[in-house]
This record gives structure tokens, sequence and C-alpha cells, in this order.
């Protein structure tokens, strides 16, 4: 784990990114992933970061701030460098980003099947809050 850098994406990572993403099974139908990096750019795109080993993105953090609470998405870690304290490393780098941003308390949302990932969560000392979580598409992602 010593020799994956923590820094924060650079347009040149998105094809990485993308297929990371796609070898980690997050990127959904209703998800373009480009697309989101696009806007991620947009807004706080410190918050968006990378692991890289030599030249290769093994794992993405793209956390957001608003001003109230913070959020994860699309954390992911390449399947063959699980287990090594990756997810962990990139995490704490995204908790140290919005603790100095002001951010008091961080959200996220993980696919109720997805047990391996709640596990994780649970582990770096993340708990179930009683919520309902709601969404509505703004507009369709191409």
């Amino acid at each position: 784990m010593s020799d994956v850098i923590i820094r924060p994406m650079r347009t040149a990572d998105t094809s990485q990114i993308v297929a990371l993403w796609r070898d980690c099974r997050i990127v959904t139908p209703q998800n373009n992933p480009e697309r989101d990096i696009e806007r991620k750019l947009k807004v706080n795109p410190e918050f968006f970061l990378v692991g890289v080993q030599q030249d290769r993105i093994v794992a993405t953090c793209m956390a957001g701030y608003e001003g109230h609470r913070g959020w994860i998405n699309y954390l992911a870690v390449a399947p063959d460098m699980r287990r090594r304290g990756i997810g962990r490393k990139i995490m704490a780098a995204a908790e140290q980003a919005l603790r100095k941003a002001g951010c008091p308390k961080i959200n996220l949302q993980v696919r109720a099947g997805n047990s391996q990932v709640i596990t994780f969560y649970r582990r770096i000392g993340f708990k179930h809050d009683e919520v309902v979580s709601l969404g509505k598409r703004l507009a369709p992602d191409d």
C-alpha cells in the first residue's frame, strides 16, 4: 500500500477511471460515468481523489460537500488490489479534505445487497442511519 499515492484526479485519468469503475461493477445503466466525471470536475474537483500505483489508477473516491453534509460516491479499489488498505487510505484522504473544508458529517449510499461494501464502511467507523434514501432524476444521462 505504501507505494499507492493519493492525489486529485486529472482529466487525463478519465479513461482509466471509467475502466476501473467498470471492473468494479459500480457503473449502472442509468449512470454515464464520463458525464459524472465531467459534472464533478465543475464542483470541488479537489475532492475527486485517485489512488495511483506507478502509472495505474487503482482506486477512486469522489467526495463532495455543499456546506451541510459531505458525500462519498464512486469509491472503488481495483479487484486485484483489495484487502491491502487502499480503500482505507483513500477514504482517510477524503475525510481529511472534508474536515479541512469544515464538513461535520459524511453521508454515503450503498446498494442494499452489497454486504461486503457495507462491512467495509462499518469497519472504518460508519454506522447505519435510520433514514430512507429517496431520489429523483432531473435529466437523463447520455
